[in-house]
């Protein structure tokens, strides 16, 4: 019985890193743990709670078939910190039975018995991004809006990047994460962050990955118990320009980007004007 009690537990434990969902999972992203609804669910669609060392750092909607990020929500605690230089892959992406935190591929193929065949069905690999010409391995969830090693560490998770126009990232877009937003954060006790990008029709890595048409951004931050502010930004990822527009605003984009349902971000509580 006991036995049983451990197999249980082992693959209960097994479920918690690629998840059935965030509100059951890692709500606590999500203001008032509110995912974005179903309008920009992929196809192939996998929720992540982005799990290092044990802990959830944050919540990430995956493109199996695209191989990129949908979108990655976390909240805003900017500090102070290395760049890490490891990249990690998502061994559940596999199977539950694979381990429930983030690893480097080296582990995966040497303590794991994986094949590089096996993983890179599942998801984007390091060797997709190698040789990119024009491109960056664009951060959705940027490692200097983390305040300790443990948390920029995770957002170099393969699963949180995309083929990002490298004048963008290191420009426009790079401007709007450490200026705009410490700016526009200003007066706020917590900030959510969703931040996305809109699959395109170009690929790199002979088809593997997509390159997305466009980026965008979302936050919505309490001031006080009754007061919020909300905004968002999108770009279009071959222009170094990001433009800046209320919640509602981006939400209308997003619905007519990905022609569906209308576009939800957030709780309703989050000002749309």
């Amino acid at each position: 019985l006991l036995l049983l009690q451990v197999l249980v537990s082992c693959f209960w434990l097994g479920q918690s890193e690629v998840v059935p969902s965030f509100e059951s999972s890692c709500p606590q992203f999500f203001f008032r743990e509110t995912p974005p609804n179903e309008a920009l669910e992929p196809e192939d669609p996998a929720w992540i709670c982005q799990r290092y060392k044990n802990q959830y750092y944050f919540a990430t909607l995956y493109d199996r078939s695209r191989r990129i990020p949908v979108y990655s929500a976390y909240l805003y605690q900017p500090g102070p910190g290395k760049r890490p230089k490891t990249w990690l892959v998502e061994p559940q992406l596999m199977g539950a039975t694979y381990p429930k935190t983030m690893e480097r591929e080296w582990t995966l193929l040497n303590s794991y018995s994986v094949s590089l065949e096996q993983l890179s069905k599942s998801q984007a690999i390091l060797q997709d991004y190698k040789n990119l010409t024009g491109l960056n391995r664009g951060h959705l969830n940027p490692n200097s809006h983390h305040n300790s090693s443990e948390s920029r560490t995770a957002t170099f998770t393969l699963t949180n990047i995309v083929p990002q126009d490298e004048k963008l990232n290191g420009g426009a877009w790079n401007n709007y994460e450490q200026q705009t937003m410490m700016r526009k954060t200003q007066g706020c006790k917590t900030t959510y962050v969703v931040v996305g990008a809109v699959p395109g029709n170009n690929y790199i890595a002979k088809g593997r990955v997509n390159k997305p048409s466009y980026l965008w951004s979302s936050a919505c931050c309490e001031v006080d118990t009754n007061h919020r502010k909300a905004w968002g930004v999108i770009a279009e990822n071959d222009k170094n320009e990001v433009q800046l527009l209320t919640l509602g605003e981006l939400e209308d984009m997003l619905t007519e980007l990905y022609g569906r349902d209308q576009v939800s971000l957030f709780n309703s509580d989050c000002p749309r004007e």
